[in-house]
């Protein structure tokens, strides 16, 4: 089933193909120069497709996916992508693969399919949460079967993607932030034959925000297994970037991470990237302060479809934004158009703003953008939503 019966949602946007190409912020290292930089620009689509992938574990729903590739002739070697575990219930239910779309275009530019996964229990995704399988507040099993339980997620949406035309299903690589990190690991113990390369950001479990986990020795332990997993079945490589100031995993901890799965014989490279902002665990959400690291990695191994090419970024639909917007307005304007849905765009008339997008669904992205643009006005003037999901109710 390729969309979601409930959504719909296809997307298609354009941009256009160059060597070099730079996201918003500028890289922390610039990209050498080819013979391609010289070429003339050409048009290329975006397609973003939600669906429901079927898994008999995750019924009734099946797992919920988003798809993002460019579309040029040929097929598209397949990116996997998965998200981590919010502490709060509700954050849980309203997990959604839309959040993920930045790190989706970002493999999509380089020649990948990308493939945007919501694990069992979360979200729209039916079937048991990996988290019953072991862990904290489990009463039964360990870390390392919910971090395999995670990984069978990613092999359901795997196979499912080998199957479809414009994916290259020999060359699989995968990726995903914190319990995902933690299910690259798991992924690699036991491997499909097509993965090449898997990449952990901030991989664990049992963290708390606050520096202090539930059970490290635990962890350490399943990290340990994946090592002799890892070793069993050929040691695919892997990358794990952690940051200097993550406070779900920090540094000292991640190492024994580390020591663990390279003692049981896994290989892999770790990155101990600068501090981010109040909480380096969240780097992975900005795909402007990782691609040196990754695409470094990508090369050594060579899974780079596009060599040094980068598609550009998809332009925004030519719709005018609201009258009386600055200049930074105008920009979340552009990144409004360009965002997944739910979405929603409110203004008071008078200058300011609130947006949102990627949430779980319209009411939560209408309310989110009309706070949004209460606290920014500041009791001036009224806000009233402007923009929103063509078509939500």
């Amino acid at each position: 089933m390729r969309m979601t019966p409930a959504l719909g949602l296809v997307v298609i946007l354009a941009g256009m193909a160059s060597a070099g190409a730079q996201d918003s912020v500028p890289q922390p290292e610039s990209r050498p120069a080819t013979d391609v930089e010289h070429a003339a620009p050409v048009r290329v689509r975006y397609i973003e497709t939600e669906m429901m992938v079927p898994e008999p574990g995750a019924f009734p729903n099946g797992l919920d996916a988003l798809e993002v590739y460019a579309d040029r002739p040929g097929r598209h070697p397949l990116v996997v992508l998965t998200h981590g575990t919010g502490n709060d219930e509700l954050e849980r239910m309203h997990v959604t693969p839309w959040a993920q779309l930045g790190q989706a275009l970002w493999f999509a530019r380089r020649g990948y399919a990308a493939f945007v996964v919501v694990r069992k229990g979360y979200g729209r995704s039916g079937g048991e949460r990996d988290s019953m399988h072991g862990g904290c507040n489990s009463r039964r099993g360990s870390f390392e079967e919910a971090g395999e339980a995670s990984a069978e997620d990613l092999k359901a949406v795997i196979r499912f993607a080998q199957k479809l035309p414009e994916v290259d299903g020999d060359t699989v690589v995968s990726a995903g932030v914190s319990t995902g990190g933690f299910a690259q690991a798991a992924l690699v113990a036991n491997p499909p034959k097509e993965l090449k390369a898997a990449i952990s950001f901030a991989g664990g479990r049992g963290g708390d925000g606050h520096e202090h986990n539930c059970d490290v020795d635990g962890v350490i332990a399943a990290f340990g297994a994946f090592g002799r997993g890892a070793r069993k079945h050929g040691e695919v490589p892997m990358l794990w970037i952690y940051s200097e100031n993550d406070h779900w995993f920090p540094p000292a901890m991640a190492r024994r991470f580390e020591a663990a799965y390279v003692k049981g014989g896994g290989v892999e490279q770790f990155v101990l990237a600068p501090p981010y902002g109040e909480d380096g665990h969240h780097l992975y959400r900005d795909p402007n302060a990782w691609p040196a690291t990754v695409e470094g990695f990508l090369r050594e191994h060579n899974l780079l479809p596009l060599g040094d090419v980068v598609l550009a970024r998809p332009e925004p639909p030519k719709v005018p934004a609201p009258a009386g917007l600055p200049d930074q307005g105008q920009e979340a304007w552009r990144r409004y158009l360009l965002g997944g849905p739910f979405k929603a765009f409110a203004v008071n008339g008078q200058g300011q703003w609130g947006s949102a997008q990627a949430a779980f669904d319209q009411s939560i992205a209408d309310g989110e953008a009309m706070d949004r643009c209460r606290q920014s006005s500041a009791g001036a003037g009224s806000c009233a939503i402007v923009a929103r999901t063509a078509g939500a109710k």
